[in-house]
């Protein structure tokens, strides 16, 4: 069957269509993708705004009409951080429910981390061994550990790139003061959460998905995305070492030149790269492994496994 899954995220609404059966790998067939910033359209008390909702709700129609245009059975719409944090997500959620008829799942952190894991965990298999998952998103960082399908250890911390660049980097380039307070800000918040993975012992492979480490795995010399998803990408912490001080040297347009960053994602680079470099160095990782499955294919998945065992 065609599935689509709408992913309104803290940066995007994504709109993925794969054709997909039990058992089987699914295929990407369309890609519809908005570039909304819902995490920085946030009201002082932190509610999505009158314009926020009015973007959203224009977006998710253009997304509807494109999963219908492309044949679309069954569609799968969830939401993430910026709407599960919102001040005003039930008001939201009932509006784009009566104005569009999507009913928006809104995943909490930790299920966002083990959707994530599953498909790292499909990706790589069961060789693979005990994986430790990093996923960096717009409004929250999601790791999850285990040597299953099920993680044994799953957490969301709030070190999302938008949010932090929009409550911490105002400066284009930001002030050298700015970044050492978010560095050790972002390394408090992880280090409080090191003690819940290290008691299951050190993971066999580490691998990290998302936007952020893909772009900063390109930067470090990574082949690129037009090289196919088969392609092994890695990132060593030795090489985002050395990025990580350039990166806050540079204004957002010069990292918009770099290979492979987006002008949109270009902004938030720094702050992607600074909670990548705190996860990798707290929990002892020197180098990971970029996955091209993320949480999109993990709530694919997780329908095909209802679907096979309905």
């Amino acid at each position: 069957m065609r599935l689509g899954v709408l992913d309104v995220g803290s940066n995007t609404v994504h709109l993925l269509v794969v054709d997909a059966h039990p058992g089987a790998r699914p295929l990407p067939a369309h890609s519809h993708k908005v570039e909304l910033r819902l995490a920085q359209l946030l009201d002082a008390d932190g509610s999505i705004g009158a314009e926020g909702v009015e973007r959203l709700i224009a977006v998710l129609r253009d997304a509807l009409q494109a999963a219908e245009d492309k044949g679309v059975e069954d569609l799968l719409p969830f939401a993430t951080s910026a709407v599960r944090e919102a001040g005003n997500a039930d008001d939201v959620l009932a509006r784009v429910r009566e104005e569009t008829g999507v009913r928006l799942q809104v995943l909490s952190g930790a299920e966002e981390a083990r959707l994530t894991f599953l498909a790292a965990r499909r990706w790589f298999g069961w060789s693979a061994g005990k994986l430790l998952v990093l996923d960096i998103g717009g409004g929250s960082l999601e790791i999850a550990y285990g040597i299953d399908e099920e993680p044994d250890a799953a957490v969301s911390l709030p070190l999302g790139a938008g949010r932090l660049t929009a409550g911490w980097l105002p400066g284009d380039p930001p002030d050298p003061e700015d970044v050492r307070a978010l560095r050790r800000h972002v390394r408090t918040e992880i280090a409080r959460t090191v003690g819940e993975f290290s008691r299951f012992g050190a993971p066999d492979h580490v691998v990290a998905t998302s936007k952020t480490f893909r772009q900063l795995a390109r930067i470090a010399g990574a082949a690129r995305s037009a090289d196919g998803l088969y392609v092994q990408r890695e990132l060593k912490r030795e090489s985002l070492e050395a990025w990580v001080p350039r990166l806050a040297a540079m204004t957002a347009q010069e990292r918009a030149e770099l290979p492979g960053v987006s002008a949109g994602r270009a902004t938030q680079l720094l702050a992607g790269a600074l909670v990548a470099e705190g996860a990798m160095d707290l929990f002892g990782v020197e180098r990971l492994e970029i996955c091209p499955w993320a949480l999109r294919e993990g709530v694919i998945l997780r329908r095909l496994d209802h679907m096979g065992s309905a």
